[in-house]
């Protein structure tokens, strides 16, 4: 039996609890992952972030959306007077209680972020993140009569009709493939008797795939999908332009020539890199980082000086507690990104980062039309 609900309603949590009680099944599937599922039922999971290892690992962008996602959603989930996943929490609640087992049905976070983030153009990328930041920004202007409807509808599917509309790839990440993975998982599911707890938008797919009684091979979209070839040739592709064309020069013009384009190269990073530090209000140490690392990074896409200065940001002023606790209401607040620390370091990443890739291009210009003229 397939519940739908709607993340942000009570009366989906009420539904669960009645239902749950009702049919008293051998097993309740939830639409969630063991991390998810940790963040709901852990409050004090945030304290527990490695901010540097994120970084480490090159999972800063990831972790933003995250924020900025579920912020959206804990900011909707006030207004309605309910919390983001509280009916999920709820089913299991409810099944803990009556001595059902649970299983977590859904895909793992991390994967799914990942595929849908590769699933979209550069463009849709700034596409993504422009639309959420700008629903931020209209996100207090919600009236009674707003709050009304919301309540009176499944929001989710209205997103995802939208998702469908404008990002195919996005929704097929986000949706079709998890509709086909929750039914997937509901049917290994031990037990005659199952109550599935998911949200409303996933229902029609989900019954679609359980009325098919096809297995579905989960492995090809269980998994991180590996960067296209080309984007390694683009990486690799610009810091080979940028130093074949330097040895040209040294070659036809002389070293003197090309060690001043070689200078013009590391002005042209280190400074606009160092002035994004400087407006995220980084700490000194972090700008000297910026200056120092962009003319390096910009050579290599291995790594991105952003990542070196978030990492310095985040090793020079790591992010307190209580930075964790309230970023997800000050993440909607534009000022408050100067006075949070997890904020801040993702300014010393996002700031520099453009200011490296405007250095780049640049300095790349320069060496080029250097070599031709």
């Amino acid at each position: 039996m397939l519940v739908g609900t709607a993340h942000v309603s009570q009366e989906s949590a009420d539904l669960v609890r009645e239902v749950i009680e009702r049919e008293r099944p051998d097993r309740v599937c939830v639409e969630l992952d063991e991390q998810r599922f940790k963040a709901l039922s852990e409050r004090k999971l945030w304290e527990s972030l490695d901010i540097k290892q994120v970084i480490k690992k090159q999972q800063l962008p990831t972790l933003l959306v995250n924020l900025l996602l579920g912020s959206y959603q804990k900011r909707l989930g006030g207004k309605l007077g309910v919390m983001p996943g509280t009916e999920l929490l709820e089913a299991t609640k409810v099944a803990e209680e009556l001595g059902i087992p649970v299983s977590l049905c859904d895909r793992n976070i991390r994967i799914t972020m990942l595929r849908a983030w590769r699933s979209m153009s550069f463009w849709k990328k700034n596409e993504l993140l422009a639309s959420i930041l700008v629903g931020f920004g209209k996100g207090d202007e919600l009236t009674e009569e707003d709050l009304r409807k919301l309540r009176q509808k499944d929001v989710l599917t209205e997103l995802m009709n939208e998702l469908a509309t404008a990002m195919p790839g996005l929704k097929r990440v986000l949706i079709d493939e998890r509709d086909a993975y929750l039914a997937e998982k509901i049917r290994q599911a031990e037990g005659r008797k199952i109550v599935a707890v998911v949200g409303a938008g996933h229902v029609e797919g989900m019954r679609q795939a359980l009325s098919e009684g096809r297995e579905v091979d989960l492995a090809p979209i269980d998994r991180i999908p590996k960067a296209l070839p080309v984007a390694k040739w683009i990486g690799w592709g610009i810091p080979a332009i940028i130093l074949g064309s330097l040895g040209l020069i040294a070659w036809t013009k002389g070293g003197e020539v090309a060690g001043q384009n070689l200078i013009y190269w590391i002005l042209a990073n280190a400074i606009p890199c160092g002035i994004g530090a400087i407006l995220a209000m980084a700490h000194p140490l972090t700008v000297l980082a910026a200056v120092v690392a962009a003319p390096i990074t910009s050579l290599t896409p291995v790594i991105g000086a952003g990542y070196v200065t978030a990492f310095v940001q985040a090793w020079v002023r790591p992010p307190r507690v209580r930075d964790f606790q309230s970023v997800s209401e000050e993440i909607a607040k534009l000022r408050c990104w100067w006075s949070n620390r997890l904020l801040r370091v993702f300014l010393a990443f996002i700031l520099p980062s453009i200011g490296s890739i405007i250095g780049t291009y640049v300095g790349g210009y320069e060496i080029v039309s250097n070599l031709f003229g």
